[in-house]
């Protein structure tokens, strides 16, 4: 899937644009081919040695835009 090579590694902000981290890899559903969450990386040097663990995933819904940074809708209550 070519978007996937699009968008890991971009810088994805909050509705308040912070930086939360970046791409690390996407949930697709492949019977449909719609994707369905990104896993976003915490960011820091332990990330970019692979050893971090800490992870968020943010369903796909809450992007509001996709440029050269993702920024996100405010969290639904």
């Amino acid at each position: 899937m070519r978007i996937m090579e699009e968008i890991i590694g971009k810088e994805v902000l909050d509705s308040s644009a912070i930086i939360i981290g970046r791409i690390k890899d996407i949930e697709v559903n492949w019977e449909s081919n719609e994707i369905e969450a990104l896993i976003i990386g915490k960011g820091g040097i332990s990330e970019s040695l692979g050893l971090s663990g800490s992870e968020t995933v943010i369903p796909y819904e809450r992007v509001k835009q996709i440029g050269d940074k993702i920024i996100l809708e405010n969290e639904i209550s």
